[in-house]
Parts: structure tokens; C-alpha cells; sequence
């Protein structure tokens, strides 16, 4: 039987269709043919050489498009053609931080501060949501501006909280209607950030903080930060500076140091050892952090010594230690001397302790010194119970840090002791740089175009949603991060590194990085809303070989990005695919993109929507 429109012109020229007809539809093929080819190639003619460059973008958008169409495709075809938008959680979860519920810990027997650590397996089971922002949620204001003020109504600290704080850290912030200024010169400790900063280095030696690097001092842990006005001082020093700080339920010191710009993570002195390997940082500092340094037999002090590099500083302010200029019989004091420090100065309320450069002090038989840790016992470190010994003795990496150049450029030799081939660095390096080039080509157009003023935005001038604090959930050596900092952009990386991987950890933070272990196959320690941008490379493919949800880990890429941030991901086809079709679940615009490099690689760009309704 003859479909309807066969029927009409059989009717018409019978049931075979002339020969006139056939050629007088050849030629007008032809001729259409014809025409399209000679206005491309009149075009062509005429244009400039800027012009080629925008149809050169146009035929790659052309591209992109092509193979988003083919993944759509291939998706529908295959049955998933119906697709249901993930809902909104309600509004008591705005600023929610899963594993740490301290009502269903305390149900659950967790006692003793336990109640207040990080307990994951409580939130396996949680129901499928996306976090939305708060009613009055603004886009955050652009670096620097941004260090210094914030919208009050991003983070969760109400009036009355604000007001009743008698801290003096929390007197530095000045609420003035909608917004909370942060005054970084004006009496954070007695006389000053940047008097108290130049107090620190005098006590060490140095006549100046800016001496920091050339002694060693790259990075440093600030734990109980305040809201980080100190660790923004530090950074203007070049050095990195990571507030560290315990959940909070309202005033968190991370979220405000977070929404600021600044390096922070939720992390705390409990019962667990914090995610850093052992030899990680050359200073802590604690400034009426309220941590009570003397229990649980000195194993919060031994945690310190675990992270501290050989020759590392701890810094302690504000506490109530009952040591005077010239006494040593506090307790902190004894204990100290039991894990090899030597207590260096005292002025006023502030206390520094060096650690010893010695390896072999530990193992000396010294009357009272505590022993060094099996080296197997060693290795683990990612929230293992609090130790009773000293770790990192036996690390390749005992290296003092006044041994070191104050250059950031790593030689062979410090590769060699961090175990790492020369290619391997380089490489992660000039394929980061080559991929950075390329994000930022896509993302430069969108986030500097001239659209109209969005909600948030009180100055219509571009950047309109700048670009700032950067997570790399597989960050291997820091390649990205290295690739930032060569492109002058004014950002920070939170550099992660998988539990389930290669802990290259150490070599990045030895390059005076920020950075973390994590296990993706969990929430990470940080409140919603805090990070501008989420990269990974082949992430995707290593969580579905260990069994862990690619649903999961993108709503919490969704918690952790600020609306309007962005997530690039690059991995293999089926990952991305599987990942787009979530994107679209969570309401992501989304984009794949064809690499063009012969591998089987893809990369899909997504965008967070400001509004989710």
C-alpha cells in the first residue's frame, strides 16, 4: 500500500514519474548546491582575519553541539528518554554539611566531643536533594572587594548572634544592613594583623614577616581562624594559609572565611587524626582556637608534631596556659619536651615551640620521649584514631625546612624524594596549562559577556560572577593549580587527592599549595555554597570502579557550588554521558565537548543556575 504522498503524484504524472520530472529535480538539487557554495565561498573572501577566528569558533560550537545531539541521542534511544528532576530540599537544609549531625550523634551513644566529629555513616542513607540557597542569597562581590565585605544574608549568622559575640575576632566585623565588613588592619590581636604577623617572625628570628618564605615558612595551618583575617594577611604574603575550624551550626568561622575567598575546611581536635599526611606544614598557629592542648595525654600535640615539617613552628595565642617568662612547668610545657620541641618565645600571650630537626631524637631512649610509629602505622592518616606515637620519622621527606629554597620551583632532587618521575610532574603540568587554556576560552566569553544585571549584582560592571575559590577533585600533582598561578588568574585551588589513588599530597603541598585527602565516595568537609568552580579529570571512571554513585557525588558538587559556578569534568565517553543525563536531573546547563585530540576522552561544562524553582 502507497503512503499518501506516493499516492498524490502518481495521480498526477501516473504510476511512473516522467523523465522531465526526475531531471528538472536533479537540477534544481544542483543548482541549490551551487548557489550554497559560492555565497560560502563570497563570504569567505571578504572576511577578515578576525572573522575566520569567530567562524572557526562557531564550526567548534558547531561541533559541540554535534556531539551533545549524539549523546542525546544515544540516551533516548536507549530508554532514558524520561527523565525526573531531582527536587529541592527543604528550607532547613540550607546551609547543611552532612556527617555532622550532633542530635543523631548523641542518640547514637557519641560522647566525650565525639558528637561533634565527623561521622559519614550517618548519612549514607540520605534522601535525594538539591540544597537550595537562602530567600535573599546574593551573588558574592569580586575579588578583593569580596575579601572584605560580604552579604549577610549568604551565610548563617543572624543579628542578635552577631551582636551578642564578645570575641574579639568577632568584633572586627562591622553589620552594616545587609552586609558584614571585615576590617583586616584594625586590632584582630592587640595591636593589629600585621603587627601581630611581624610579633610571630621577630619571635623566630626574622626582622620582618616578610622573611616568612626565605625561612622556610610556605604554608601554614590556621586552626580556629576567627574569620580569617589573619590567614588574608598571610596571603598577601604569598604564603598559603588554610583555616581549619570545627563545625559550626551558626557563625561558622570556614563559611564566613570561605565566602570571603579564603582557604578553609571543617576539621577539628576530637578523636581523629585530620586528613593531611605526616610532614605537611611549616607552621600551626592557634589563636584562642579553644582547644585544650594538654588532654587526652598530649595527643592532640602529638596530632601537631604528626603534620608539623622537621624545624616547624607551633604558634599558640590567647590560651590559659599558666607558663610565665622564664617557668617551664606548665603542662604543655613538659609534654613538649617529651615530643622533641624547644620552646622558643614568649611575649605577652603568645607562645612559639620549633620542632626538632632531628629525626633520631625520638629513638634516642631519652628518658620520657615518646616513640616513633611503626612505619605501616604511619602511612594511614585519613581520619585514623589519634596516636599515641610519632609519625614521620622514617619519611624520605625529614627534611628541615630551613633547608630549603625559599623558590617555589621544584628541583629533580625534591622529586626524587617524593618518589615522582620528572615526566610525570611535567606532564601534569603542560597538559593542565593546555587544558586551562582551553576551560578558560569557553568560560572566559560567559562569565565576562555583557548580559543583563542578575540578581546579587550591585555593580553591573564585568566580572560579573568572578571566578575565586577553585576545587581540583583529582588534583594528582597540582598541575591546575601551577597552570592558574602561570596565568597570573587571581584564584586559589583546594587541591584534593582521592584516598583510593596515588597520595601525591606531600609533593603538592610541598609546592606551597592548599590541598586534602579525601574519599569521594563521601560528603566533603566544607558547608554549601562555597566554591566557584569544581574540576576533575577521569574522577568519574575511578568512583564507578569503586562502586560509588555518580548521583551522589554530583548533588554534592551541586551543595558545594555557589549558583552560577561552574563544573568541568573530563573522562571517558560512558562516564560523561552518565554524568550529563544527572546534570540534567539537577537542572545544570550542560555541554559536551569533543576534546579533538584522536582519544576517547570528552569534556562536559556545566553551569549552575542561579534560581531552581
Amino acid at each position: 500500500m502507497r503512503r499518501p504522498i506516493f499516492h498524490k503524484l502518481s495521480l498526477i504524472f501516473g504510476p511512473r514519474p516522467p523523465w522531465t520530472w526526475l531531471l528538472l529535480c536533479l537540477f534544481s538539487v544542483l543548482a541549490l548546491i551551487v548557489l550554497l557554495r559560492s555565497s560560502t565561498s563570497t563570504s569567505f573572501d571578504s572576511v577578515t582575519f578576525s572573522i575566520k577566528s569567530d567562524i572557526y569558533i562557531n564550526y567548534r560550537r558547531l561541533k559541540e553541539q554535534a556531539a551533545s545531539d549524539y549523546l542525546e541521542l544515544k540516551s533516548l534511544s536507549s530508554g532514558n528518554n524520561i527523565l525526573k528532576e531531582i527536587s529541592l530540599c527543604g528550607r532547613e537544609r540550607e546551609h547543611y554539611v552532612p556527617c555532622y549531625n550532633v542530635s543523631a550523634n548523641l542518640q547514637l551513644g557519641f560522647t566525650d566531643g565525639e558528637e561533634f566529629d565527623r561521622h559519614c555513616e550517618l548519612s549514607q542513607h540520605q534522601d535525594y536533594c538539591l540544597v537550595r540557597p537562602p530567600r535573599d542569597y546574593k551573588t558574592p562581590l569580586s575579588w578583593p572587594v569580596g575579601r572584605d565585605v560580604i552579604w549577610n544574608a549568604n551565610v548563617k549568622i543572624t543579628k542578635d548572634q552577631f551582636l551578642s559575640s564578645g570575641s574579639m575576632t568577632k568584633r572586627l566585623m562591622l553589620l552594616e544592613e545587609n552586609q558584614i565588613s571585615f576590617h583586616s588592619d584594625d586590632g584582630l590581636i592587640f595591636d593589629g594583623v600585621k603587627e601581630y604577623s611581624h610579633q610571630v617572625a621577630e619571635m623566630i628570628g626574622l626582622t620582618s614577616d616578610v622573611e616568612f618564605l626565605q625561612a622556610g615558612v610556605r604554608n601554614v595551618l590556621d586552626i580556629g581562624c576567627g574569620f580569617g583575617s589573619f590567614g588574608a594577611h598571610l596571603l598577601s604574603l604569598k604564603l598559603m594559609a588554610v583555616c581549619m575550624a570545627a563545625y559550626e551550626l551558626t557563625g561558622s568561622q570556614v563559611q564566613l572565611s570561605l565566602e570571603r575567598g579564603l582557604p578553609a575546611i571543617i576539621g577539628n581536635f576530637i578523636s581523629r587524626k585530620l586528613p593531611f599526611p605526616s610532614l605537611s606544614y611549616d607552621m600551626v598557629h592557634c589563636a584562642q582556637c579553644g582547644i585544650l592542648w594538654d588532654k587526652k595525654d598530649g595527643m592532640f600535640l602529638i596530632e601537631v608534631d604528626r603534620i608539623l615539617k622537621p624545624g616547624g613552628y607551633f604558634v599558640l595565642h590567647g590560651s590559659s596556659l599558666s607558663t610565665k617568662k622564664g617557668s617551664m612547668d606548665s603542662p604543655i610545657e613538659e609534654f613538649t619536651q617529651k615530643i622533641c620541641w624547644t620552646f622558643t618565645a614568649q611575649q605577652e600571650e603568645t607562645f612559639i615551640w620549633q620542632k626538632t630537626n632531628d629525626a633520631q631524637c625520638y629513638s634516642s631512649g631519652k628518658q620520657g620521649v615518646i616513640p616513633p610509629c611503626k612505619e605501616e602505622h604511619d602511612i594511614q592518616s585519613y581520619y585514623q584514631p589519634l596516636s599515641s606515637c610519632i609519625g614521620g620519622t622514617e619519611s624520605k621527606r625529614w627534611i628541615p625546612i630551613q633547608n630549603r629554597s625559599s623558590s617555589f620551583q621544584i628541583t629533580p632532587a625534591e622529586l626524587q624524594i617524593h618518589e615522582v618521575e620528572q615526566y610525570e610532574f611535567y606532564e601534569d603540568f603542560e597538559s593542565s596549562r593546555l587544558a586551562l587554556r582551553n576551560y578558560w576560552s569557553l568560560l572566559t566569553p560567559l562569565i565576562f559577556s555583557d548580559h543583563p544585571k542578575r540578581p546579587g549584582d550591585e555593580d553591573p560592571l564585568p566580572p560579573y560572577n568572578m571566578i575565586r575559590n577553585v576545587m581540583d577533585m583529582n588534583a594528582l600533582y597540582g598541575g591546575l593549580n601551577a597552570a592558574f598561578l602561570e596565568a597570573g588568574k587571581s584564584v586559589w585551588v583546594m587541591n584534593v587527592v582521592p584516598t583510593r589513588t596515588r597520595n601525591t599530597l606531600p609533593l603538592i603541598l610541598h609546592q606551597g599549595f592548599a590541598g586534602i585527602l579525601h574519599d569521594w565516595c563521601e560528603p566533603f568537609p566544607t558547608y554549601p555554597r562555597t566554591y566557584d568552580m569544581v574540576h576533575a579529570n577521569g574522577l568519574l571512571s575511578n568512583l564507578i570502579l569503586e562502586g560509588c554513585s555518580l548521583k551522589t557525588l554530583l548533588l554534592e558538587i551541586d551543595r558545594i557550588l555557589r549558583p552560577e559556578g561552574w563544573v568541568v569534568l573530563s573522562d571517558k565517553v560512558g562516564p560523561i554521558e552518565d554524568a550529563r543525563m544527572i546534570a540534567t536531573q539537577i537542572r545544570w546547563e550542560a555541554r559536551v565537548i569533543d576534546l579533538e585530540n584522536g582519544s576517547e576522552q570528552r569534556l562536559l561544562v556545566c553551569q549552575k543556575p542561579f534560581v531552581r524553582k
